[in-house]
């Protein structure tokens, strides 16, 4: 991992494998030591973005080979009941820690709590489970993730030269609490300004389940609304800022309208390196994996450790202990960046149509 491109955003944690051990005295909820460890993981999908399979799964099971402890990772494909039949399951073959990435609170905390009462230690990763009862976050300062999409689409805004520009908001699934922190963080940025009427507010809509196709749907109801008169749009990830662009093309707008986006993915790198897309948020998921995977493991030998800092869960109303990863933002001058933390390849992003975007962006 390249120094400085991500850091750990909690005063006084200096490194995630640094984390200060102590062992688990509680007995409520952590795994046994006695028994052998394994760790359990659910993704959400694969169709809201690419990074859980291509990226998560990858690095968890590197972190978990490296460490010599079984693991189980599967992904529930954005099903409810897939989720808690593939929870139940992991409970039965014996995981000592679940670590989740829930489809919804509800049916977070309902698996959370299940597992919590056959003394299984629980993490949340990447999204916080309101109301649940897992004994570790991990995650990125998500309201800086929207923070960062705010402040580059109003960069963006201004190189373009726009006057009053009408923004319109594609926001994640309205179930995921990580889409309410990332709006949080560019209503921070781009509110003050439609205040100030600087920026018009344009459409805006949350887009279920971070559905792509049902975006794109969305985003095209959107420009209808507006008469074809929206000047820049922030689109929660990469995902839903591609179904953007791919109406903005239909409409010959792609490149005049500044799209933002979030996970660095493939196909929004080459969006930024085309000039199709404004900017992403690059999050170290290899960091990210890496921080739960330690904590996991501890867990998983019966040992508890400090990250050194909480999450206030509003719902629970209690304090959760996390490690906060701090987000990237990357332009067309900074993808080269990603590449070099071997996120992603140079094969992968410099195909046959980008090659020469590559170049001109100095990937080499």
């Amino acid at each position: 991992m390249r120094k400085g491109i991500l850091t750990i955003a909690a005063v006084g944690l200096l490194t995630t494998g640094g984390l200060t051990a102590c062992s688990d005295d509680s007995g409520s909820g952590s795994a046994n030591s006695a028994k052998t460890p394994k760790i359990g993981v659910i993704l959400p999908d694969s169709k809201s973005s690419v990074r859980w399979e291509t990226a998560d799964r990858r690095f968890l099971e590197e972190a978990f080979k490296a460490a010599g402890v079984q693991s189980d990772i599967q992904n529930a494909q954005n099903d409810k009941t897939a989720f808690q039949t593939i929870a139940d399951q992991m409970i039965t073959g014996g995981v000592t820690v679940l670590m989740i990435v829930n489809l919804d609170s509800g049916t977070g905390k309902a698996v959370l709590d299940k597992a919590k009462s056959q003394g299984v230690a629980t993490i949340d990763y990447d999204r916080l489970t309101l109301g649940g009862s897992a004994q570790y976050y991990v995650s990125f300062d998500n309201e800086t993730v929207g923070k960062l999409q705010g402040e580059g689409l109003s960069k963006c805004l201004t190189e373009k030269g726009a006057k009053n520009p009408v923004v319109a908001y594609l926001n994640g699934s309205p179930t995921d609490n990580n889409a309410t922190l990332f709006k949080n963080g560019y209503d921070s940025v781009l509110k003050p300004k439609f205040d100030a009427k600087e920026y018009v507010k344009g459409p805006e809509d949350a887009v279920p389940a971070w559905d792509n196709a049902q975006a794109a749907t969305i985003f095209e109801q959107q420009l209808t609304k507006a008469n074809g008169k929206i000047d820049g749009v922030l689109a929660a990830n990469d995902g839903l800022g591609n179904a953007a662009i791919s109406i903005l093309k239909k409409n010959k707008l792609n490149g005049k309208v500044p799209v933002t986006g979030q996970d660095a993915s493939t196909e929004g790198l080459q969006n930024i390196l085309a000039g199709d897309q404004c900017m992403t948020v690059y999050k170290a998921v290899r960091e990210e994996a890496k921080a739960a995977s330690d904590l996991a493991i501890a867990l998983a030998k019966g040992e508890k450790k400090d990250t050194g800092q909480t999450v206030k869960d509003p719902e629970g109303n209690r304090d959760v202990p996390s490690v906060l990863l701090t987000p990237k933002a990357i332009t067309k001058e900074t993808v080269k960046d990603v590449i070099a933390d071997g996120y992603v390849t140079k094969e992968e992003v410099c195909t046959a149509a980008y090659a020469k975007f590559c170049a001109e962006a100095g990937i080499s």
